[in-house]
């Protein structure tokens, strides 16, 4: 599953924003702040951590999650390049728009 994807889900976005929040922290300390049971936590944790989007490091019997900086590193480039895509089409947009401006107000001389 791609990143945008396992991120379409809420409780994962909130995962996410806790990690990036606190830099790391044990999968007990994700499910102490969540409703839902900790194997469901670990579910969306396993996602999160297919999809890229956190690096996890086994410590003794803890799994302690952090952001993975290339998988975000890599959905900030796709989102630029789409910014960027719709940037220059409102540039272009913008370009002739004035242009039928000045047409208009040379038309009207």
């Amino acid at each position: 599953m791609n990143a945008f994807a396992v991120l379409a889900d809420e409780t994962r976005r909130d995962i996410v924003r806790l990690v990036a929040k606190n830099g790391e922290l044990t999968s007990s300390e994700i499910s102490q702040n969540f409703q839902i049971s900790p194997p469901a936590v670990s579910q969306h944790l396993k996602l999160l951590k297919d999809a890229k989007i956190l690096h996890v490091k086994k410590e003794a019997q803890k799994r302690i999650y952090s952001l993975n900086q290339q998988g975000m590193k890599e959905m900030e480039d796709w989102i630029l390049e789409v910014k960027n895509l719709w940037t220059k089409r409102l540039d272009k947009l913008d370009r002739y728009v004035i242009k039928l401006k000045m047409e208009r107000a040379n038309d009207k001389k």
